[in-house]
C-alpha cells in the first residue's frame, strides 16, 4: 500500500508507491519493499548531517529545508523560506539593488558600493559609510587625538571625511595636534570648525580654496579688514538701510533714469528716450530678454519669465500666444476648442480620473500589455454560473457545468484579458491562459485537475483535462483555485 507523506505542519506533501523511489524532494523516499533501500536511506542521513553541502543549491527546497553553501569564499549555512534561501547568520551578501525576501532586523552587505544596511519597515536603512567611492570613504568620523600639552589630553573630534580626505574637524576644544596624530592640513585645531589648512602659522586664514559658503547673521572679519575699517550705524550717519525721500534718485549722465514714489506708487521712469531694457548676463554673453516701449512690449529673446510661482499676472491678454504653457482650459483644433472630462462624451479630451482610468467607447490601436492572462470568448448559459465553473457543450444553451466524461471546452472567467464575440449574450468563457478553478480540494502546486460533476474540479485523472493548479490548497471543500488551463 502507498505511502502518504506529510509536512510536520500535516499537510499533504507527495505519495510514496509501493517498491518506487520518489524525489519529489532533495531526500529519496523509499517506498514499502524496494530492494536496495539501505543505500539509499544511508545517503539521506549523510545529505541531513552535511545538509546538502554544495556550491548548487538543493533543486527541490521545501520551507525550512537547510542547504550549507559550499561555494568558495560564500561558504555559509542558509535556510529556505518558500521563496529564496535565506542566510541562517551573519548578513547577506550580494550586489545591488539588494537581496529580497528579508523582513526588518536584516543585515545585508552591499558588494557593488561595500556598505552594510539593515531592513527597516519601509526598505534598507544604510548603517555606513555613508559613502563610498574608489575605495575612499566620505562620511562624518569620530576620532580621539592627543594634543602637545604635557601631560598630553586626549579631545574627541568629528571628522567630515571626503574621498579619505578629512575636509573639517569639530572641536569643542583648542589644541594642538601631537605629530603621532597628524592629519594632513591641519595642525592647530580650535573651539567649533577647523577648516583644512587654516594652520596656525597663518593667523587663522585658510591658504587654500576651501570656504565657508553662505549667509552669516555676524562676522569678525570682511577680506581680513576688521569690521571697525567698514562705515556702520555709528559712522557717517549711515542707516541700516539707505533711504531715499518720495523724491526718488536718478541715474546717468543726463539723469536718464528716475526712481522715485509717486503716492503710493513705486515708479521707475525713462527720462531720455522711449524703451526700458531688461538685460541678463551669463557666461560673458549679455541678453535683452524684455524692452518696455512707450507703445507695446516688444519681446526679447526665449526664456522670458513674467512674475513668479507665488506672485502671478492675473491676466494677459493677447491674440495669439506662441509657446507651453503648463495648464490650460481647453485645447484649439482647426478652429475648435475642445475641453477635458473624465467622461467618454464626444468631442472631448480624455482625462485621467481620480483612480487614474480613462474612459472611451472605442479603443483603435496596438496595446503592448494587458492587465490580465486569458483568452475568452462569450458562449450562451442556460444560467448565470459563479466565476472559475468548468463548461461543456450541451443543455438547452450552448454550455453547461462539465461533468467527468464531458470534453471541456474552457471555463468561465471573471476578468478576461481578450475578449471574442463580445457583443453575444451569454458569459465569458476562458480557452487559454490563467484563471480561477473551482477545484475539491485538496491539491497541490503542479497537480493536474479535471472535471468532475456539476463544474467543479478535482485531481482524481478523467477524461476532461482542465489545467495544472498554480497554488495549493489543503482544504478538503471546494476552493478557488488559479490554473493554467490545458483544454
Amino acid at each position: 500500500m502507498a505511502y502518504q507523506i506529510d509536512n510536520f505542519r500535516g499537510q499533504f506533501l507527495t505519495t510514496v508507491d509501493d517498491g518506487t523511489i520518489n524525489n519529489a524532494t532533495d531526500l529519496k523516499l523509499v517506498g514499502k519493499n524496494y530492494a536496495g533501500y539501505g543505500e539509499v536511506q544511508n545517503e539521506n542521513f549523510v545529505h541531513l548531517l552535511e545538509n546538502f553541502a554544495s556550491s548548487q543549491a538543493p533543486g527541490k527546497p521545501i520551507p525550512g529545508q537547510l542547504w550549507f553553501d559550499a561555494s568558495t569564499g560564500a561558504e555559509k549555512l542558509k535556510f529556505y523560506d518558500g521563496t529564496a534561501w535565506r542566510t541562517a547568520g551573519g548578513a547577506e551578501v550580494g550586489p545591488q539593488p539588494g537581496p529580497v525576501g528579508l523582513v526588518q532586523g536584516d543585515f545585508w552587505w552591499d558588494t557593488t558600493n561595500e556598505q552594510l544596511y539593515a531592513r527597516g519597515s519601509g526598505g534598507f536603512v544604510l548603517v555606513g559609510p555613508q559613502s563610498t567611492g574608489a575605495g575612499n570613504v566620505t562620511q562624518m568620523r569620530s576620532l580621539t587625538l592627543n594634543d602637545t600639552a604635557t601631560p598630553s589630553v586626549q579631545h574627541s573630534v568629528i571628522a567630515a571625511t571626503v574621498d579619505d580626505a578629512v575636509i573639517a574637524i569639530f572641536s569643542d576644544n583648542p589644541f594642538t595636534i601631537t605629530s603621532s596624530d597628524a592629519i594632513v592640513g591641519f595642525d592647530t585645531v580650535r573651539q567649533g570648525i577647523t577648516l583644512i589648512d587654516t594652520q596656525n602659522a597663518a593667523g587663522g586664514v585658510t591658504s587654500s580654496p576651501a570656504r565657508f559658503w553662505g549667509t552669516a547673521t555676524n562676522s569678525e572679519r570682511l577680506n581680513g579688514l576688521p569690521a571697525s575699517d567698514y562705515l556702520t550705524t555709528t559712522n557717517l550717519n549711515f542707516t541700516s538701510i539707505v533711504s531715499f525721500s518720495d523724491a526718488g534718485y536718478q541715474v546717468g549722465d543726463d539723469n536718464d533714469l528716475l526712481v522715485n514714489i509717486d503716492g503710493n506708487t513705486a515708479k521707475i521712469t525713462q527720462k531720455v528716450g522711449d524703451t526700458i531694457g531688461i538685460y541678463v548676463e551669463a557666461a560673458g554673453i549679455t541678453y535683452n530678454p524684455v524692452n518696455v516701449k512707450q507703445s507695446d512690449v516688444s519681446p526679447g529673446q526665449a526664456g522670458v519669465t513674467l512674475g513668479t510661482t507665488t506672485d502671478k499676472w492675473s491676466t494677459v491678454y493677447a491674440d495669439d500666444f506662441d509657446g507651453n504653457a503648463t495648464s490650460a482650459s481647453g485645447l484649439k483644433l482647426t478652429g475648435n476648442v475642445y475641453y477635458p472630462t473624465t467622461q467618454d462624451t464626444a468631442n472631448t479630451v480624455a482625462l485621467r480620473d481620480a483612480n487614474g482610468d480613462i474612459e472611451a467607447r472605442f479603443f483603435r490601436g496596438v496595446a503592448t500589455s494587458t492587465q490580465y492572462a486569458d483568452l475568452a470568448e462569450i458562449y450562451g448559459t442556460e444560467e448565470e454560473l459563479p466565476t472559475g465553473t468548468i463548461v461543456a457543450v450541451g443543455g438547452t444553451a450552448e454550455v453547461r457545468p462539465a461533468k467527468a466524461s464531458d470534453i471541456v471546452v474552457g471555463v468561465i472567467s471573471a476578468e478576461p484579458a481578450y475578449l471574442m464575440n463580445s457583443t453575444a449574450d451569454g458569459q465569458a468563457i476562458a480557452l487559454k491562459g490563467r484563471v480561477p478553478v473551482r477545484v475539491k480540494g485538496p491539491v497541490s502546486k503542479g497537480q493536474a485537475v479535471y472535471a468532475w460533476q456539476d463544474g467543479i474540479a478535482s485531481t482524481i485523472a478523467t477524461t476532461g483535462l482542465v489545467g495544472v493548479a498554480l497554488e495549493a490548497c489543503d482544504d478538503d471543500s471546494e476552493c478557488l483555485i488559479e490554473c493554467v488551463l490545458k483544454v
